[in-house]
């Protein structure tokens, strides 16, 4: 392989002690890891243009201080121990280079992230982590027969760039599908493809949000959602939830540019927006001017009853974006989902996507396209349904056998639900780490569940339990033995 190595006949410095000072900061610097070959002599003399003799007294001088090591028969390699000296030489080497008797200055990030709690790196027995899913109820064999299929009559779409709004079979079975199962009418060209709900989410802010857009969320909400908005350097404005979700009189009466919302199944808490506050909210946002990103993420699994059509199915005034995501139905490894937009943003959003990429992969959206066509999606569903059912009733029985009559919230549809806390228990984050030193994962609010702006009525006393990757036996073998650790708690 060619190193980089750049040598500056003007300098007063030899080329002997140029290549020697950039041989050892590639090493010290990672670059060059222990244990990467080195070229051999002839060859980095061919490359810069020097005699044989200059290498070879380089790589003699970076073996004798133990940069080097050469293996007989084999060629010269980094060092796969290198001493104390050389790692202390790392501390000396300038962060900044020196341009004019000047340093160079870093540029200014300004968005320097935050990370996104997210599921315990540590192994648990038993991890209540909602909105998991289980890879057990994937359809492998079934969709292995729609990717050979689509894989067969593929053509010349390989060698092609798609279109970044997305595949055009795929949109118009989406659309298809939200007519039936949300109420909502729209067309294919207001449907875009992305990379999961996450994609989508930046797609809308993108559009919508500058430096100073002021933002309203549920408090609590979707801790992706919310880090997301700041990024993009919205001023994020809470809006309370109480038990049929969020509480539409409490939203500012101007200058919201855009409201996020979770409306079918409130994240984290599980309520349910009724269709009068529905109504109210899409009053709201046309008296306001402002939009509304509506995040339908686990719609596919309700459990009581038909669900509410979907505010965007109720909007007559085109201020209303859906989020959709297969992440819960197929599985968060396929990276698909979609954003319909009002038919005034369709250009400026198919605009803004082609900015993020050139559209994603035409396998898999083509083969989702066939699975969804064929009524396999259909299928797939109701039988993910009848399972997860049957866990979160057995959750719900198991806490109501060890616990008695729990106040849970989040019963009607999704993947996880919320155990709000009796008075004489210890506060959630209290009883989150005890029941991991127990090796259970339960989950209180900003431990990787949601963002609450710090505190919201519901942060001190709201465990979240998602029950969809754990079979029925897990999930009393877990409950039981939180119930366990709990027994010695002071109650009173």
């Amino acid at each position: 392989m060619a190193i980089p190595i750049v040598l500056d006949h003007s300098s007063p410095q030899s080329l002997q002690g140029q290549i020697f000072e950039q041989l050892r900061h590639l090493i010290l610097g990672g670059k060059l890891k222990p244990g990467t070959p080195i070229p051999a002599s002839r060859v980095l003399a061919e490359q810069l243009g020097t005699s044989r003799n200059t290498v070879l007294l380089v790589y003699d001088r970076l073996m004798a201080e133990g940069y080097l090591q050469a293996r007989k028969a084999i060629g010269t390699y980094v060092n796969l121990e290198l001493p104390e000296t050389c790692l202390a030489a790392t501390r000396r080497i300038a962060v900044s280079i020196p341009v004019q008797g000047e340093m160079v200055k870093q540029p200014v990030i300004p968005f320097t992230g935050q990370k996104q709690a997210g599921n315990n790196a540590r192994h648990l027995d038993f991890d209540f982590f909602p909105d998991r899913t289980d890879l057990d109820l994937f359809p492998q064999k079934i969709w292995r027969r729609f990717i050979n299929r689509t894989f067969t009559s593929s053509g010349t779409h390989f060698t092609e760039c798609g279109d970044p709004g997305g595949l055009l079979q795929l949109r118009e079975v989406v659309a298809d599908h939200l007519g039936i199962a949300r109420g909502i009418s729209v067309s294919s060209d207001q449907v875009i493809i992305t990379a999961g709900s996450q994609e989508g989410l930046n797609l809308a802010a993108r559009l919508l949000i500058k430096d100073g857009t002021l933002v309203a969320t549920e408090n609590p909400c979707y801790e992706g959602a919310a880090l997301l908005f700041q990024s993009y350097y919205a001023k994020l404005v809470p809006v309370p939830v109480d038990e049929a979700g969020l509480d539409v009189e409490q939203l500012p009466k101007e200058g919201v540019m855009l409201l996020y919302v979770t409306p079918s199944h409130q994240y984290p808490l599980g309520f349910t927006l009724p269709i009068e506050r529905r109504l109210k909210l899409l009053d709201w946002a046309r008296r306001c001017g402002a939009y509304i990103i509506e995040d339908d993420y686990d719609s596919d699994f309700r459990y009581r009853g038909s669900p509410l059509t979907a505010l965007m199915g109720l909007d007559d005034y085109g201020c209303v974006m859906y989020l959709g995501t297969f992440s819960k139905s197929m599985g968060a490894g396929l990276r698909l989902g979609y954003l319909v937009v009002p038919k005034t943003l369709i250009q400026a959003a198919r605009s803004a996507k082609a900015l993020l990429n050139n559209g994603h992969a035409w396998l898999d959206q083509a083969t989702m396209a066939e699975f969804i066509r064929s009524g396999a999606y259909g299928n797939h569903l109701r039988r993910m349904r009848h399972v997860y059912c049957k866990r979160r009733d057995c959750l719900i029985e198991a806490l109501r056998q060890h616990f008695g009559a729990v106040h849970v919230s989040g019963l009607e549809s999704g993947l996880h639900l919320a155990w709000h806390l009796p008075k004489n228990y210890p506060d959630a984050p209290q009883l989150q780490a005890l029941a991991l030193r127990h090796g259970v994962g339960i989950y209180a609010m900003g431990s990787g569940t949601a963002y609450d702006y710090g505190k919201c009525d519901y942060s001190a006393r709201t465990l979240i339990l998602g029950f969809a990757s754990l079979n029925e036996y897990q999930i009393r073998a877990g409950i039981r033995r939180i119930a366990d650790a709990f027994a010695g708690l002071p109650t009173g």
